[in-house]
């Protein structure tokens, strides 16, 4: 009985430190490129972006069809769920949720949102989007993750010209995946 009081503690205690690395990156670790376009928050954060590239990411393997789902909540929070299918646009729904809170008031930017109780916390940052809000691109300010979102299902040119906007920001993007998308 001890024995598995102490692994639990032991298991909160690494989980809550790991959790608390990942919410706040020190500024010698900041690589991205700074956003340099402000949000409209309700035009922006509101209803569902299609994700139609990514980098690789362990968390993502064998998922297509990922979209975000953004509900206002007030000024600062913004609620969130990613969605994915598992093996193919009717496969089996994989999502998680997150209560969002914007880094950035006012420029709306810059989004971090704890996941999983706050044991794993990302920080999303918009580097560019469309001026009709049709697209956008972000990334996590160390530089090691990067997404491309669509409202609808991009044509062939329009995912090029948005793969060639990722490369203009500094992003490798022959390592890109580009997940089926629902449609």
């Amino acid at each position: 009985m001890i024995f598995a009081r102490l692994t639990a503690a032991v298991f909160v205690a690494v989980s809550l430190g790991l959790g608390a690395c990942a919410t706040s990156i020190p500024a010698d670790q900041v690589r991205a490129p700074q956003p340099t376009r402000p949000i409209d928050l309700d035009r922006f954060y509101s209803g569902r972006w299609l994700e139609v590239a990514r980098l690789p990411m362990g968390i993502t393997d064998g998922c297509v069809a990922a979209a975000t789902d953004y509900v206002i909540v007030s000024a600062t929070r913004v609620d969130l769920r990613d969605t994915c299918r598992q093996g193919g646009v009717d496969g089996k729904e994989r999502a998680v949720g997150a209560a969002g809170v914007i880094l950035d008031p006012g420029f709306n930017a810059k989004l971090r949102a704890p996941y999983f109780g706050g044991f794993v916390t990302w920080e999303y940052w918009v580097l560019d989007r469309a001026d009709d809000y049709s697209w956008f691109i972000s990334a996590d300010p160390r530089f090691e993750k990067l997404w491309i979102y669509t409202r609808t299902p991009p044509s062939p040119a329009e995912l090029a010209a948005l793969v060639e906007r990722a490369r203009a920001l500094g992003y490798d993007v022959s390592r890109l995946e580009f997940p089926e998308t629902a449609s």
